[in-house]
């Protein structure tokens, strides 16, 4: 018997979910590139180890999952209705270690900028977002 959805264990459905190369973020690093602006990923030897650097600017961009990071105010940031005593603590941790991560940056002289899941499909406003941030690229093609 093939394996549907609705047949998958919940455990087996979550280990598909990346932590890495989410969508949004490759949204993200496409836009950044075509808009002239060169960067490294996941760089680890900064606190949190940042989805995008700009390692001469000094900037860190995160890209979050909304549910994951839980946006405030965001319709895709929802609880879930059972097994809460996990989930609450869970969410609840990545809330706080996003804060410790970022004043551990702006700590060592870094600029973070935080880019969530539900803001990616809106490209013009990601543009400008990412470039009120950046400034002008060093360099285009």
């Amino acid at each position: 018997m093939d394996k549907t959805p609705s047949n998958l264990s919940r455990s087996e459905l979550m280990a598909r979910i990346r932590s890495k190369d989410t969508k949004p973020e490759k949204v993200v690093r496409r836009t950044l590139f075509a808009m002239g602006y060169r960067f490294r990923i996941h760089k680890k030897n900064l606190p949190g180890c940042p989805d995008i650097v700009f390692t001469s600017r000094r900037k860190a961009i995160f890209v979050n999952g909304c549910f994951w990071h839980q946006h405030p105010h965001c319709p895709k940031a929802t609880l879930p209705a059972t097994n809460q005593g996990y989930w609450l603590p869970k969410l609840a941790n990545n809330i706080e270690r996003d804060k410790r991560v970022i004043d551990e940056l702006v700590q060592i002289g870094w600029k973070t900028l935080t880019i969530w899941e539900c803001e990616t499909p809106n490209v013009a406003l990601l543009k400008r977002r990412l470039k009120r941030f950046l400034g002008a690229p060093r360099w285009t093609l």
